[in-house]
């Protein structure tokens, strides 16, 4: 059996001696020090053993420490006892392990002591209660994060979103408690108002993760990120339709109510340089990189350093290959700008295909459509296969009850890419997937709506990633 030594001279040690008591396993005997007895129901006096003496009496104490134990636990009210029994201990015992409950800042450079701060876990215990605050365990793992319980509120992005189509990387739902009650998740379970999701997983990946599950709409382009970002290479875009690009992107960034980042790298025009600074404005940024190497690597920084949600792009720099990939891989959603009127669109358009990336993306569809103000149509081709077309058309009902927005969903027998060229004016939502960054000639021979994404590209396309 582990001998344990416990120091106690303060009402935290009286109650961790009781709840020792309750909990004791047996397999450890508890020597306690106390400068004034104290009565213990329950206390099994084969597995306590209770002194009465002062502990900064260095010979009393080194008589108790001719015993091997594996450790002592201080819990004492006066900082100059504490300091005097380390004192004492080290002075016996070199290596033994001493835990200290510490309300004050000693300075302590012994690996064997560790200090525990009763302030900061009584401020962490109060922060469990605040709203809006993911709940950490603090003694479990490494107690950084890594493990993390979140409440859903009704209005979240997860709510009624099955777990199999939540992207999970670096992180996973382990546990799901619903009405009080354990429920194991598997990838059809469905997220309902009110569970309680344990997380496991990188904290700074958990802190997204528990911002992703609290955002209601009116919040995009979070959570992935706070500002819009307008990039214009000057050697890929149109001049002459450059004005109108600018000017649509302008009034976007109006209605989300966000700062702006105009980036221009490659400059070589002047007038047009000029006529961007025009809308330079406390909330409209102007970014010039005049040095024309590393401009993915400061691409990616600045997606970083601005707090990048959106970026906004030409329909020909979204053709470019090599575009296409640096936007795939900054991981945030991606507006591409066409050559027609912005302000008049007043459908946001969006194709089921076979798989369910579309339902990942749900909660950031729904975000846009309230905050843009625009219609959800949802085409559904019959002629392909429909089981995980009525899940996701399932899950957008559900959703559409809970935003109080209405939907239209339009069965066709005929491809949808055809219907929808024959709209004026609309704007199309879609998954951004690495196979989206194919080169076109790849999928001429594909039935895959979203691979066919440019045969809609005279019209606006917004391309979400399914990742948080």
């Amino acid at each position: 059996m582990k001998k344990i030594l416990i120091i106690s001279d303060s009402n935290a040690g009286k109650h961790f001696i009781q709840r020792i008591i309750e909990t004791s396993t047996g397999e450890n005997i508890y020597y306690v020090v106390q400068s004034k007895v104290i009565e213990y129901e329950n206390a099994n006096p084969s597995r306590f053993k209770f002194y009465e003496f002062d502990p900064t009496s260095l010979y009393k104490i080194a008589n108790l420490l001719k015993m091997e134990f594996v450790q002592v636990i201080v819990a004492m009210d006066n900082q100059l006892d504490v300091e005097h029994t380390i004192k004492n201990i080290r002075s016996v015992k070199k290596q033994l392990r001493i835990i200290v409950l510490c309300k004050w800042n000693i300075e302590n450079e012994d690996s064997n002591v560790v200090l525990i701060n009763s302030n900061e876990i009584l401020a962490s215990r109060l922060l469990d209660y605040m709203p809006n605050v993911p709940v950490i365990a603090q003694n479990v793992g490494i107690g950084e994060g890594e493990i993390m319980e979140v409440l859903v509120p009704f209005g979240s992005s997860f709510v009624y979103r099955h777990l199999g189509v939540i992207e999970q990387k670096e992180w996973r739902i382990v546990a799901i408690y619903r009405n009080r009650k354990l429920i194991m998740p598997n990838r059809r379970r469905m997220i309902q108002p009110n569970d309680l999701l344990v997380l496991v997983g990188k904290p700074a990946v958990l802190k997204s993760v528990y911002r992703a599950i609290k955002r209601e709409l009116g919040q995009f382009p979070e959570p992935f990120g706070s500002n819009l970002y307008l990039y214009l290479d000057m050697n890929i875009i149109n001049f002459s339709t450059v004005d109108d690009f600018i000017r649509r992107a302008v009034f976007a960034h109006k209605r989300l109510e966000h700062k702006l980042i105009i980036k221009i790298v490659n400059p070589s025009d002047i007038s047009v340089i000029w006529k961007i600074k025009e809308y330079r404005n406390t909330n409209v940024i102007i970014d010039i990189e005049y040095e024309n190497y590393n401009l993915k690597e400061k691409f990616f920084n600045d997606i970083k350093t601005y707090h990048i949600g959106l970026v906004v792009v030409s329909k020909e720099m979204f053709n470019d290959f090599n575009m296409r990939t640096t936007l795939y891989e900054a991981h945030v959603p991606v507006f591409k700008i066409a050559d027609k009127s912005f302000s008049s669109v007043k459908d946001a358009s969006i194709i089921l295909g076979d798989n369910r990336d579309i339902e990942k993306i749900s909660s950031t569809i729904f975000d846009i459509s309230e905050q843009m103000s625009y219609n959800i149509e949802l085409y559904n081709y019959t002629n392909e296969h429909q089981e995980a077309k009525e899940q996701v058309i399932e899950h957008f009902q559900n959703l559409s009850t809970i935003f109080s927005r209405s939907i239209k969903i339009i069965k066709e027998s005929e491809n949808p890419i055809k219907i929808l060229k024959q709209k004026d004016n609309f704007i199309q939502l879609l998954p951004f997937t690495k196979k989206l960054t194919n080169r076109k000639i790849y999928s001429i021979l594909s039935t895959d709506s979203e691979k066919l994404y440019h045969k809609l590209d005279d019209y606006h396309q917004i391309f979400i990633p399914v990742q948080i």
